[in-house]
């Protein structure tokens, strides 16, 4: 199966998930398999999480679609990205918020850094800029932002993240420290209303609030 036909093949897939046409137009759309290691290319199109090295991962298709999907991406946001990983995430995300938008991707491990923005590149993703820093600080410079996706686990909520959402902005992150549970966090002037997702499984959000290396 070519990669194109394995990629539909997947899309259709995640439909049992009832995941909204544009999140999955999306998907169908940019090519999971220039964001994984060579050895991990005939698994690229398979709904699991990969290794991507320096102990990191990839997430499994499905998540990456729910994530998106809670957070109701659309075209101009601005948005906010901890854990780039290799860029897949945010490469699904840009395609969201179009050439109008922009996400700005943190990673902390330097060697993740040049890998995300060369698949980025690859792939044609110009509207994604990958920052080396440390995640759990958020990027106050570009802030406040549309929506916030954290694609690795933290201790708490991370209220100073959430300080750095826009009235009526949207995050979704992963909290616990060996399995986790995913929340939906809905800004809303001073009020922020929160939304379990279901339980999953992140690696460990590092850095000044988050856990220890």
């Amino acid at each position: 199966m070519d990669s194109e036909k394995a990629r539909r093949h997947l899309v259709d897939g995640l439909r049992a998930h009832h995941i909204h046409e544009n999140v999955l137009d999306a998907m169908g759309v940019i090519p999971r398999h220039f964001f994984v290691p060579d050895d991990a290319g005939e698994l690229a199109y398979t709904d699991t999480p990969l290794g991507i090295g320096f102990n990191q991962t990839i997430s499994a298709p499905h998540m990456v679609a729910i994530m998106c999907d809670l957070l109701d991406l659309r075209p101009g946001m601005n948005v906010l990205e901890i854990g780039a990983g290799s860029g897949y995430h945010a490469a699904v995300m840009a395609k969201l918020v179009g050439s109008t938008g922009h996400v700005h991707a943190v990673e902390r491990i330097g060697g993740l850094v040049k890998y995300a923005r060369k698949n980025l590149a690859h792939a044609g993703v110009d509207n994604v800029t990958v920052h080396e820093y440390d995640g759990t600080l958020g990027l106050v410079e570009f802030a406040p932002y549309d929506r916030i996706s954290v694609a690795c686990a933290a201790p708490d909520l991370q209220k100073h993240l959430i300080g750095q959402l826009k009235d009526g902005g949207r995050m979704v992150i992963p909290v616990g420290k060996f399995t986790q549970e995913l929340y939906l966090i809905m800004k809303n002037g001073d009020d922020v209303t929160t939304k379990k997702c279901g339980g999953v499984v992140f690696v460990p959000l590092i850095g000044k609030y988050g856990f220890n290396q």
